[in-house]
């Protein structure tokens, strides 16, 4: 019954889009998707070496699967697949989902990070997914948590669990892009629980956690901390741009 559900969801947005044409979100030239085949080709589909843990672009033919800073300073998550990078243009979809409220770009980002996952050479799906959790100042603020919308058709085209009260911000943080580096750790710093009712989920499990942007990883970090402190066996990111170093 899902499947056919997520069929007739699928058929029905493309005949809305059919029918409502609009621009392109990156070039504005019309389009019947939020974002033309041709801007997808060129900004969204691009696969590249990239680190295997925490999804840093990696010099051609580098031969290694990790950056150094992933061989010196291992995080605790064991991957990180990513759909693009956070650079321009496509950092204003982002920003568009963010702080423009265009709810309708999650299914998109969902949809390309889903691509992006299975063509991985030898995909090893989690057993359930949960999305990065904003503080309640923040939650109430927005009106919506961007990760849980981008988490949410993500687990549909997957097929896998979404659990979507499994992480908590138990206090709240200042955004981690307004602070230095050094900073940034300590705002993290056990910022995050899980649900006790859980907790039996967690325990021996894959998680499989969702967010838009990857910046440092020090908030992933600090959540599959916590995660592996409660069993979990393997944590892998679900994220759909990555911040290059230069604009770190």
């Amino acid at each position: 019954m899902s499947l056919l559900r997520h069929t007739f969801l699928q058929s029905l947005r493309s005949t809305l889009s059919a029918l409502l044409p609009c621009a392109c979100q990156l070039c504005g030239q019309e389009s019947n998707l939020l974002v033309c085949s041709a801007c997808q080709a060129r900004y969204l589909s691009r696969q590249i070496p990239r680190c295997q843990q925490c999804a840093l672009p990696l010099p051609p033919n580098a031969g290694t699967t990790h950056c150094g800073d992933c061989l010196q300073h291992a995080p605790a998550f064991d991957q990180t697949i990513v759909a693009c990078d956070y650079a321009a243009p496509q950092d204003q979809l982002v920003l568009a989902l963010k702080f423009g409220h265009q709810l309708a770009l999650a299914p998109l980002f969902a949809d390309l990070l889903c691509r992006t996952i299975i063509a991985q050479p030898t995909p090893t799906l989690p057993d359930l997914l949960c999305a990065v959790p904003l503080g309640a100042r923040r939650l109430a603020d927005r009106g919506f948590n961007q990760a849980t919308e981008i988490a949410r058709p993500l687990s549909r085209q997957l097929g896998i669990p979404l659990q979507r009260q499994l992480l908590k911000r138990i206090r709240e943080t200042s955004q981690q892009s307004s602070l230095a580096p050094d900073a940034r750790v300590r705002n993290v710093k056990k910022a995050f629980s899980l649900d006790e009712t859980a907790l039996e989920s967690v325990q021996g499990a894959h998680i499989g956690v969702v967010d838009d942007v990857i910046t440092t990883g020090m908030t992933l970090h600090e959540i599959a901390t916590m995660l592996k402190r409660f069993g979990a066996r393997k944590v892998t990111n679900y994220v759909f741009a990555r911040t290059p170093p230069h604009f770190q």
